[in-house]
């Protein structure tokens, strides 16, 4: 089996010798998992289709689900980009670096392999110091999904990068944990009117304040379509038990999870809750601790952003085969949170009145 390695970089400036050396892995081919302020990523040589298809390899990652290009300055963007658009121009200046991933017409040196045959590519420019060294050091756009087995929830430590692609890559790079937790917005520029292929933290009031008006893609709620951008088709970020989401009026949440929780072990379920700060001390003594992943307090969408994947993870090692989750908003970064939800219960919710 592959060793994989783990490197730390606590201060990129300092450590240049070892961004070198993933450098060095992703121009010979290799693999890097790669830290970004979003997930953590699973890099290769963005313009290498051999390379590329090894991050489906080690994923398990279908081969129709496009990959993003991830840049280190506007001349990458120059280099993979048939057009910027004008609307991809007020984007740009807006918000790159930052976790916006936009859809652009692909110029030929882009391998068909990571567009899953479209013409058009997805580029993002991370804001996190060390994804942008990293890339900078290799010379190349680096083409990059989240860095999991396929389906599963995405990391956002290297350490939950690890227990997926231990022994699949020869290479990560620890920067810490991310600070949004949830993937990048994709935003489509190719046509007359801007639209949310993924809702992510540059949200969609914010792009309507730049833009004047964005639509979301009819993907988001469910609709078969080709996938256009990653996450779009298949079940997403997934634990292994099954989970169902309940949603409606937050000061009702307790009493319905008490109810739910209460018919399901009923039932012989070994039950597990990730809900907020309320609603987990409603259920002490009724579900054990370690089955109670508090998210954090109602309404802060900040902080549950953070904190789905790495507890969604963390029910992997539990005697859990039946989740519950708590829905949120949908307004402001609520839409990326209850989008992710959505796909790891397979739109399985629970409407509480």
């Amino acid at each position: 089996m592959m060793q994989t390695e783990i490197i730390t970089i606590t201060d990129v400036k300092a450590q240049q010798a070892e961004l070198a050396r993933a450098g060095k892995v992703l121009r010979s081919g290799g693999l890097v998992a790669f830290p970004t302020e979003t997930v953590y990523g699973l890099g290769a040589n963005g313009l290498d289709a051999d390379a590329c298809a090894r991050i489906y390899e080690a994923k398990g990652r279908p081969s129709d689900n496009p990959l993003i290009l991830h840049v280190s300055d506007r001349a990458m963007v120059e280099m993979i980009a048939a057009e910027v658009t004008p609307m991809a121009e007020k984007l740009l200046a807006a918000f790159m670096p930052g976790p916006i991933t936009l859809i652009l017409r692909r110029k030929a040196i882009v391998p068909d392999r990571i567009t899953g045959g479209l013409d058009t590519v997805g580029i993002r420019m991370p804001e996190h110091p060390v994804a942008r060294a990293m890339i900078r050091a290799a010379g190349v756009p680096i083409a990059a999904p989240s860095a999991n087995i396929s389906g599963r929830p995405s990391p956002t430590t290297a350490a939950s990068v690890l227990r997926d692609m231990k022994g699949r890559i020869p290479l990560i790079l620890d920067g810490g944990p991310c600070h949004f937790g949830v993937e990048s917005t994709i935003v489509d520029c190719t046509g007359p009117v801007a639209v949310i292929l993924r809702p992510g933290a540059i949200t969609r009031e914010m792009l309507t304040e730049v833009l004047g008006g964005c639509k979301l893609d009819p993907a988001l709620v469910g609709a078969d379509t080709v996938p256009r951008a990653p996450g779009m088709k298949y079940k997403h970020y997934a634990p292994k038990a099954p989970l169902t989401l309940l949603e409606g009026e937050p000061s009702k949440m307790a009493a319905a999870f008490r109810r739910q929780v209460r018919r399901l072990q009923g039932e012989g379920r070994t039950v597990g809750v990730l809900a907020s700060h309320e609603v987990c001390e409603s259920l002490q003594g009724l579900v054990p601790a370690e089955l109670l992943k508090d998210y954090g307090p109602q309404g802060d969408l900040l902080a549950i952003a953070a904190h789905i994947y790495e507890e969604l993870i963390a029910f992997n090692d539990t005697e859990a085969d039946a989740l519950l989750g708590e829905g949120t908003t949908e307004k402001g970064l609520g839409l990326a949170i209850m989008n992710r939800l959505h796909k790891a219960s397979a739109f399985h919710s629970l409407r509480i009145s």
